[in-house]
């Protein structure tokens, strides 16, 4: 018997899941909340939020929703564990959202469908990024816009020794990759970046900003 919340193509990780949440919590407060402002901030129109785990997003939404209430949300996730556990949030949240299975390199929405859309840790999880983008171009209205706030490869000892773990850190980790160079992939892609910022860390830095669909 098919299930409606299941997608036989995508590999699920309910452990995975479960610890996301867990870990996330520490993650949010000490790093991850002033990106996620970053991302919500002035939100306009119709939203889709690519690979929303279990909903960290939400709660942003939510204040955006109180200043603008003609924003819809949208998101897409392939994990059911981790869309599951996104429904629960929304409901906890109190945010409506029109969450669907699926993959961000097929994405089941019209041409033109989206002012915004929103990557937050995806794209280090997609099996092809070049596809990935091409589908977001896809989406997006003329002018509209891509904000991502994506892991990248280190330089140096550091991206080596990262190249080198990967594959073994891809199997625990839900198939993120370390040593994307996302960066690289965006500027050949029909998207144009707007604004890019650079954020160290010992380990693993970040690329936060902005790419606009010009046609």
């Amino acid at each position: 018997m098919n299930h409606p919340d299941r997608d036989s193509t995508v590999d699920a990780h309910p452990v995975f899941a479960a610890v996301y949440d867990f870990q996330g919590r520490w993650r949010e407060e000490r790093f991850m909340r002033k990106h996620r402002q970053y991302l919500a901030e002035d939100l306009h129109g119709s939203v889709l939020d690519i690979g929303p785990g279990t909903g960290d997003m939400f709660p942003y939404f939510k204040k955006a929703a109180e200043r603008d209430r003609s924003l819809q949300f949208h998101g897409i996730e392939p994990d059911p564990h981790m869309r599951k556990r996104a429904k629960k949030r929304a409901t906890e949240t109190g945010i409506s959202i029109d969450l669907r299975s699926g993959r961000a390199e097929s994405l089941p929405y019209e041409d033109k469908r989206f002012d915004v859309v929103l990557a937050c840790s995806v794209l280090c999880t997609v099996s092809d990024v070049e596809q990935t983008l091409k589908e977001i171009h896809r989406v997006l209205k003329p002018s509209g816009e891509l904000r991502f706030c994506e892991h990248v490869r280190s330089d140096g000892l550091i991206g080596r020794f990262q190249d080198t773990i990967n594959p073994l850190w891809k199997r625990f980790t839900a198939g993120c990759h370390l040593n994307r160079q996302t960066e690289k992939t965006m500027r050949k892609s029909p998207l144009e970046i707007a604004e890019i910022d650079y954020i160290d860390s010992r380990f693993q830095p970040i690329k936060r900003g902005k790419t606009i669909r010009r046609n």
